[in-house]
């Protein structure tokens, strides 16, 4: 399975790059493929250089104006022209998606995602991992959003919210897309 993963590229404490490698050993020792922003700098490197180490495989899509932190040696890079091409080309490469930490451009790309299953333009499975509690605020908001009628589907049909990465690629792993 292709994974691909929204998060930030930024230098973070161990609270979250601890889980983030776990989350990226597990990708690797399964075999399966990491899909991301392509940086080789931050948590994007954390997570890239964990599922390396285990054995997965890299695809990266960086954009123009980040080409200079792309990693090198991941088994396939694309750089897009633009930040809009980069999430196309980042979905159409990706089986599943996992939001983990990060900022405006993780939610960004994560509500793309929504927006796509929410008018069923894709099946593909969506997990929130939810590390050290770090998306209590927006679960919270997408749980008023569903109990005040702002979803057209439940919001269980829309996301996984998971709080430990073994939970995120069991989830992932037993919900795999069908097209």
């Amino acid at each position: 399975m292709r994974i691909c993963v929204f998060l930030s590229a930024a230098d973070l404490d161990d609270r979250y790059t601890r889980p983030a490698r776990e989350f990226a050993e597990l990708i690797g020792k399964a075999g399966h493929a990491l899909v991301w922003g392509g940086s080789n700098v931050g948590l994007m490197k954390v997570v890239a250089d964990g599922v390396q180490e285990a054995g997965g495989k890299l695809i990266g899509v960086s954009v123009d104006f980040l080409a200079n932190k792309a990693r090198p040696g991941a088994d396939e890079m694309v750089v897009a022209a633009d930040l809009a091409e980069r999430k196309r080309l980042l979905l159409e490469k990706a089986d599943a998606v996992v939001i983990m930490v990060g900022g405006t451009g993780t939610l960004d790309e994560a509500t793309e995602i929504l927006e796509l299953k929410k008018h069923g333009r894709t099946d593909k499975p969506v997990v929130l991992l939810n590390t050290a509690g770090f998306y209590d605020g927006l679960e919270e908001q997408f749980r008023r959003m569903e109990a005040e009628g702002f979803l057209p589907r439940p919001l269980s049909e829309l996301m996984h919210f998971a709080a430990e990465p073994a939970d995120a690629l069991a989830h992932l792993e037993a919900n795999r897309s069908t097209g």
